[in-house]
């Protein structure tokens, strides 16, 4: 049996749920990786919503979709925590901060030039680093508690390291699910948690139906205005590329 300190839809607030990732939209530095961790400490180790197991089922699974992994645990936490509002709550509150930061950067970004400017954005390129590699070896045990698990993910990171790109990325996923297959059958160790959402199969089949819809309209109708062909390109970046992150230090 896995144990079951489970996140459950009423459990917690929207304003709960608002004030916890305001907190870590202000404090989380490094990318969607770095991101993971900060979750983990917070919420898994510290506050108790859900399990260990659950967590990195959670995980697993966003990592597997389209979009960055930080975002998408963001919002499917705030949805086990207060349903639908808390994850409205988490993508707002998580986000807010690093876009209002972006958008002071954007607005002065000419002005940061010479020497001073270049070498403060490479000492936060190499701070980034750090903090991915903290956060990652944090999540170590809980994701990679035996050798075979810890051989999948090695084995990943050889064959992305050989193989950048789309077909590398997709290849991993692919034969670390077989894999895990393989080396978890017999093994009597719990594969993970129970991931409880608020989510009816209608709703979901809706999303599913929706997201291609999306995929094939929107090209169709992106030369009608600039705008469109915006939204179209940035859509399909979205909805085509998987395992995304900002190891370089995004906020």
């Amino acid at each position: 049996m896995t144990d079951m300190a489970e996140a459950r839809p009423g459990q917690g607030t929207p304003g709960e749920v608002f004030s916890v990732f305001f907190k870590l939209g202000l404090t989380s530095f490094g990318g969607p990786i770095a991101h993971l961790g900060y979750f983990r400490d917070e919420l898994v180790t510290r506050r108790k919503w859900l399990s260990d197991h659950a967590y990195a089922d959670l995980v697993a699974l966003c990592q597997f979709l389209p979009g960055p992994a930080s975002s998408q645990v963001g919002f499917a936490l705030g949805m086990m925590r207060a349903g639908w509002l808390g994850a409205l709550a988490a993508f707002t509150a998580f986000t807010l901060p690093s876009a209002l930061v972006l958008l002071v950067f954007a607005m002065t970004a000419a002005s940061i030039s010479g020497p001073i400017g270049t070498g403060a954005l490479n000492g936060l390129k190499i701070v980034a680093v750090a903090i991915v590699a903290q956060a990652v070896w944090g999540m170590t045990k809980t994701l990679c508690p035996d050798r075979e698990r810890a051989a999948i993910a090695v084995g990943a990171v050889v064959m992305l390291a050989f193989l950048p790109g789309a077909f590398g990325m997709v290849g991993a996923i692919v034969l670390g699910a077989l894999a895990g297959l393989a080396l978890g059958r017999g093994s009597g160790t719990p594969v993970g948690g129970h991931v409880t959402m608020p989510v009816s199969r209608g709703v979901a089949g809706a999303a599913v139906i929706v997201f291609f819809a999306l995929l094939f309209v929107l090209p169709l109708i992106a030369d009608q205005s600039q705008g469109l062909a915006v939204i179209d390109s940035f859509y399909r970046a979205g909805a085509l590329v998987c395992l995304t992150s900002a190891p370089m230090g995004q906020i």
